[in-house]
């Protein structure tokens, strides 16, 4: 038995957190009865969406370089989303997000399991930006952002900078909060002109085409956190 929302993230229906809005809206039905949060189900039990059977699919995994200009979502009104860019037959749903004009590394998937990994807090999974700036910035600066940045919503985590230029750097950081870099940029009063994510965990961007994809395994997903696992056990040794 297993939380229906759960489930209908697992068949690569949806998001968690979007399953939790179906039942939450009333528009999920085990057995032909309506369920709310919390509620639970086995593989032998009729879980329909909108009236409609949902149908498990083979597990997939793409990287996919997002170009600037669209949103990281399946559908919005008005602007061009990530799922604009993939074609194939199974739902895919972002993991995580970038911003509008970011480019760069995002991970799609239909296995909620492993998406729910990717974006725990707890697992500190470490994301590479290249970071390119409108003045260049000092060497104390850098010193900074790698000693952690006062932001209105606490203190950043120490992060790993490489300086590439007078106005551009690499940054590593594990943590996810909304617009993280730009705003520890801002706190230095710097904007920047180009953010682009180049590798999560192990996985690099490496040669893929901007609006172009790659799909990979779950095993070589998995190197992001057999990776990190050894480095936080050397950090409490």
């Amino acid at each position: 038995m297993d939380r229906v929302q759960k489930i209908i993230c697992n068949a690569g229906y949806c998001s968690r957190r979007k399953a939790e809005e179906l039942i939450q809206a009333g528009r999920v039905k085990v057995n032909g009865k309506s369920i709310t949060i919390g509620d639970q189900a086995s593989e032998t039990d009729e879980i329909r969406i909108d009236n409609k059977p949902i149908v498990k699919e083979r597990r997939v995994y793409l990287m996919f370089n997002k170009p600037g200009g669209c949103v990281t979502a399946l559908t919005d009104p008005q602007l061009r989303t990530v799922a604009d860019y993939i074609r194939i037959p199974e739902r895919v749903f972002p993991v995580g997000r970038l911003d509008y004009d970011t480019t760069g590394l995002l991970l799609l998937t239909n296995d909620g399991d492993l998406a729910n990994l990717v974006m725990h807090p707890r697992n500190e999974v470490k994301k590479t930006y290249l970071v390119k700036l409108d003045v260049p910035i000092k060497d104390e600066q850098i010193k900074l952002l790698e000693r952690g940045i006062v932001l209105k919503d606490g203190k950043t985590s120490p992060a790993k900078v490489k300086r590439l230029s007078p106005i551009a750097f690499e940054i590593t950081i594990h943590e996810g909060k909304n617009q993280i870099i730009k705003r520890m940029v801002r706190k230095l009063g710097f904007f920047v002109r180009e953010l682009k994510r180049i590798s999560i965990g192990q996985l690099e961007l490496g040669g893929i085409k901007l609006g172009e994809y790659k799909e990979v395994s779950r095993k070589e997903l998995e190197k992001i956190f057999t990776d990190n696992n050894k480095n936080h056990k050397h950090r409490q040794s």
